[in-house]
């Protein structure tokens, strides 16, 4: 239904709103109902239709929170224009607080609240309201809802929860530099009036701090605070509702602030000359003494750095920085001595390490102040005039020989006698006695360069006056070489000597070595015995180089003949005086490969150093003779298996035979020697017939071969050679009919080259030297051999 018209009452803040009743805007139920909001008609009377009514509405009531009264307080009244005060009309409240907080006269339909309320802690209830006829318990209109509001009242005062506050702003700022911000809290109603509308003011800490009355920022509002002065500060700050306002609530909370450090102050000695006591004995690198300087300020805006500036102090002495006591730590660079220099005077700066640009006008951030030093006389030990020594002396040098003096002195006034002697705890000390007065040290043994060639003792000098003073010096002996040893042949075991070795061929170059030092060994000379014959097999030849060459001296060795051979060399040295010795190599023949390596030497040489023990090694060769006896049988098995018989007529090869039968056999496959037709002028006589049986010969008329005069060879034509033998097969009346087919390679006679066959030259010697077969590798070496027995030594 559209509402028309609205007319309220506002009793006491409350307000209760009617709404006349009216026709909907063309919404109309169905025939004979009537409207929604129109009680149906006594039966029997007729229907007259009426404009209806609008039906009861409102907004919402208000209601004060936190009421004291003794009363319940009134919220407001609910009317329905059905009601006509004759009581028929019962008011039914639901909803939040219904009948709890909120009651309702069923009559008057006046709403009260029965309790305290808050609104920080609910805001508003909702409930539903209903006028029901009360003789017919039907509902006069349709259930409304209504909100009813707690109004707002000033009871909550301002709060800061986070607080109390800590803050810091740097020292010497600025007036207006900002510190921190505070924020106050307000439970009341924002919107409502000023209950939460809060302003700061504060209560302490003026005139050092000044907030901001709406933002609650806290700047300071003095110049130039110094936290040496005051560090620390309390500032109370108040936050008042109802906008500062007579009446209004108000809470405050502490903001302690800090003023936080800096550079500000510069470093401060206490006092400007200090005076130091330093004894002489004082050693080098340790700290003598401590100096400080004050600084007001904190953490790295105090460090300072120390250091001397004048050039006399700073020559001796050093000074450096403790971080932890940010104390001045002063240490010894040199010596002391006590009779050159008794005093030092060293101006010593201490400077910040930290500026601000900002108080640079407070400085210089710096101060100096003198420090004089007094070196205190102390007995010290004496003193060596050298830190070390190095003396010589030769080897083989009789005992009690002078080797060389130390000296040392009291660096004291009283300048007392010095005591000397040799520390027992070294291994040099059994070598050397020294003197006690004079510090003169001698040897006590004869010494060998090439057993010790440097020995090393400890010297201590200590005063007659006080023996407890003690100081130690070393002493380095150096022993000088004599020519006392011999060179001696450097061999590194046997010398290998080709079979295939030629005269003036190098078999190996040999060197020397000699104990003695270089100065009397470095010249080696080289030469065989005089007192021997000449060598027939070996020469020595002087390379002048401290090395010396083993020439072969005749063509080619056999090692079946003789293996090995003795050369005795005689080697010298240069030295003064000159000495020598003789030593006698062993040269083993082996045989080389292509590349002069050698590849074949004694079995028994190569089995032992293998490390092999006589057991195992008649193991390995027995294992070796049951290898070689299975392969024998293997071999010897293949060859009683038969070959198959060649049937193609065109495979010819040196000897092609074919048969049209099946006797013959494998013999026939010998039936000539080829080597005869190769080269008939070489042959000496004419060989048997191979393809008959003995025996069958024996049975024909036909004499056999070997009672056939031999036919000379040496000038005959082949021709007629090959026409005899193939006479003498055709007449052979006494084997069967054999079809072989004999194909020579004979080359021919009367080429103006010659023949390049070898077969020629089997019966002749010749005087060429084989030498060259080693070079074509392993396989020509035993033929190399064979060639070379007959030319026998050269």
């Amino acid at each position: 239904m559209r509402i028309s018209t609205t007319s309220c009452l506002c009793p006491f803040l409350v307000c209760l709103c009617f709404v006349p009743r009216g026709y909907g805007d063309g919404h109309h139920g169905p025939a004979g109902t009537p409207p929604r909001n129109q009680s149906r008609p006594p039966e029997g009377e007729t229907e007259v239709h009426h404009r209806p009514k609008r039906g009861w509405i409102w907004n919402q009531f208000f209601v004060l929170e936190e009421h004291i009264g003794p009363d319940a307080q009134y919220v407001g009244k609910l009317h329905s224009n059905s009601d006509k005060g004759d009581g028929s009309v019962r008011y039914i409240l639901t909803g939040e607080g219904a009948g709890t907080i909120f009651i309702i006269d069923e009559v008057t339909g006046d709403i009260h609240a029965t309790k305290s309320l808050d609104r920080e802690r609910k805001t508003h209830y909702v409930l539903h309201a209903q006028a029901i006829d009360r003789n017919t318990e039907k509902p006069l209109e349709p259930e409304s809802e209504f909100i009813i509001k707690v109004q707002d009242i000033n009871d909550n005062a301002p709060k800061f929860p986070d607080g109390p506050f800590v803050a810091s702003v740097p020292e010497m700022s600025e007036v207006g530099t900002s510190v921190f911000q505070v924020t106050a809290t307000d439970a009341d109603d924002p919107t409502y009036g000023n209950s939460a509308r809060v302003v700061y003011s504060i209560l302490h800490g003026q005139p050092y701090f000044s907030v901001d009355p709406k933002t609650g920022i806290i700047r300071t509002a003095l110049a130039n605070m110094d936290r040496e002065a005051r560090e620390h500060y309390a500032v109370v700050i108040q936050a008042k509702d109802m906008a500062g306002q007579v009446g209004g609530l108000s809470g405050s909370t502490t903001v302690n602030i800090t003023l936080t450090d800096v550079n500000d102050n510069p470093p401060r000695f206490p006092q400007k000359n200090y005076q130091l006591y330093v004894p002489e004995s004082a050693q080098v690198g340790k700290p003598v003494g401590k100096i400080r300087a004050n600084d007001e300020d904190l953490g790295v805006n105090a460090e300072i750095k120390y250091s001397i500036i004048n050039a006399e102090g700073a020559s001796v002495f050093s000074i450096a920085t403790d971080r932890d006591t940010r104390e001045g730590i002063i240490s010894l660079k040199k010596p002391l001595n006590f009779e050159k220099k008794k005093a030092y005077t060293l101006h010593i700066e201490g400077v910040n390490t930290h500026l601000d640009p900002r108080f640079a006008y407070l400085g210089p951030f710096k101060d100096t102040a003198t420090l004089k030093i007094t070196v205190g006389d102390v007995d010290e030990p004496p003193i060596f005039s050298m830190d070390y020594y190095i003396m010589d002396v030769y080897e083989n040098a009789p005992i009690g020989t002078e080797v060389g003096a130390v000296t040392a002195r009291d660096p004291d006034s009283t300048n007392s006698a010095i005591r000397y002697f040799i520390d027992h705890s070294g291994d040099g000390d059994k070598y050397f006695s020294i003197d006690a007065h004079s510090g003169v040290i001698a040897t006590t043994q004869s010494l060998d360069r090439e057993e010790t060639p440097w020995l090393n003792v400890t010297v201590i000098a200590s005063e007659v006056d006080n023996p407890s003073l003690l100081s130690h010096v070393p002493v380095t002996v150096q022993v000088l070489d004599v020519n006392d040893n011999p060179p001696e042949i450097s061999a590194d075991g046997e010398v290998i000597v080709c079979e295939s070795s030629r005269p003036g061929q190098v078999i190996q170059t040999i060197s020397a070595v000699d104990k003695d030092d270089f100065a009397n060994g470095l010249r080696f000379s080289f030469s065989m015995p005089s007192n021997m014959p000449v060598n027939p097999n070996f020469t020595l030849k002087d390379n002048e180089d401290n090395t010396a060459s083993i020439v072969a001296r005749r063509r080619r060795f056999s090692r079946t003949s003789q293996e090995l051979y003795q050369l005795p060399v005689v080697v010298a040295d240069g030295g003064e005086p000159a000495l020598s010795s003789t030593g006698t190599l062993t040269l083993r023949v082996c045989s080389c490969g292509r590349s002069g390596m050698m590849r074949t030497c004694q079995s028994s040489a190569f089995l032992s150093s293998a490390g092999l023990s006589t057991g195992a090694l008649i193991a390995i060769l027995l294992c070796v003779a049951i290898l070689l006896a299975i392969v024998v049988l293997f071999i010897a098995l293949r060859k009683g298996k038969k070959e198959p018989l060649i049937i193609s007529e065109e495979d010819v090869r040196e000897n092609v035979v074919t048969y049209d039968d099946e006797g013959g056999g494998e013999e026939d496959t010998e039936a000539f020697d080829i080597l005869a037709l190769r080269n008939p002028s070489a042959a000496e006589e004419l060989k048997f017939r191979r393809d008959v049986r003995p025996e069958a010969l024996g049975r024909t008329a036909i004499p056999p071969p070997a009672l056939t005069p031999p036919l000379v060879l040496d000038s005959a034509d082949v021709q007629a050679f090959l026409a005899r033998r193939l006479a003498e097969a055709d007449g052979d009346t006494s084997v069967p009919p054999y079809d072989s087919l004999q194909t020579y390679a004979y080359e021919g006679e009367g080429s103006p080259t010659g023949s390049v066959s070898s077969l020629g030259s089997a019966g002749t010697h010749s005087e060429q030297d084989y030498s060259y077969l080693d070079d074509w590798g392993p396989e020509f070496q035993k033929l190399a051999e064979l060639y070379g027995e007959g030319s026998g030594p050269m």
